[in-house]
């Protein structure tokens, strides 16, 4: 069975969202963040200390736009994947990857230089800085779904997953209100799909179940 470790809301979402959206079966085994401080055993599982962790038979994978991609293609045939042979191929692998080397990247570093890091240490103008780029490279995102609904191939796939994890780490970072119109509706359809309310209800029950708790410490709102 697919196992995927996971903190409540950090970059493992996106593969746990997959998982939800393909029906796969899979077992969740929650953390506490960060997890290389709180659960020190999980280094033996990923000396990095991050999450995602995935491991299916032989393969253990840590990037999280990358374990959506190997999901939708081991797993597949899926719709959220789109084939070489297809147009938007290419526009796939862009988004894919936009979501988390363009968009997350700013992110991490508004977190740690404006709430992880101690408060001698804490650089704010730098965090108002990255906050300021996340924003500006968000901004591409409106022409384009001002003129479809989902960012390629015309319907919804790992690429709008990745993206949208973006979207939901902004709102954490108290950024949504920042987030132009077209690219919050969107951010809001999204939400509606019922993979997204599976997976959201997933990481909650595995929490409780396993003694996560659901409220984060402060300063500690999870990127992963």
């Amino acid at each position: 069975m697919i196992t995927l470790w996971h903190c409540l809301s950090a970059r493992s979402f996106r593969p746990l969202w997959t998982l939800e959206e393909m029906g796969l079966a899979y077992e969740l085994r929650m953390l506490p963040f960060p997890p290389r401080a709180m659960a020190r055993p999980y280094l033996d599982e990923n000396p990095l200390g991050t999450v995602p962790l995935l491991v299916d038979g032989a393969t253990r994978m840590t990037e999280s736009a990358a374990i959506c991609e190997y999901l939708v293609r081991r797993h597949g045939p899926s719709p959220l994947d789109v084939a070489p042979e297809e147009a938007d191929f290419g526009a796939y692998l862009n988004y894919l990857h936009f979501g988390e080397a363009t968009l997350t990247f700013p992110q991490t570093l508004v977190l740690r230089y404006g709430r992880f890091e101690p408060v001698e240490r804490r650089q704010l103008q730098v965090a108002a800085d990255y906050a300021k780029w996340f924003l500006a490279r968000l901004r591409s995102l409106e022409p384009v779904l001002t003129t479809r609904e989902f960012l390629c191939a015309g319907r919804f796939t790992a690429a709008d997953i990745s993206v949208a994890y973006a979207l939901m780490l902004a709102e954490h970072l108290g950024l949504g209100p920042e987030i132009l119109p077209v690219t919050a509706d969107y951010w809001r359809r999204l939400q509606g799909r019922p993979g997204f309310r599976r997976a959201m209800t997933a990481q909650q029950a595995a929490a409780e179940k396993q003694g996560i708790s659901l409220v984060p410490a402060p300063d500690t709102l999870p990127p992963g």
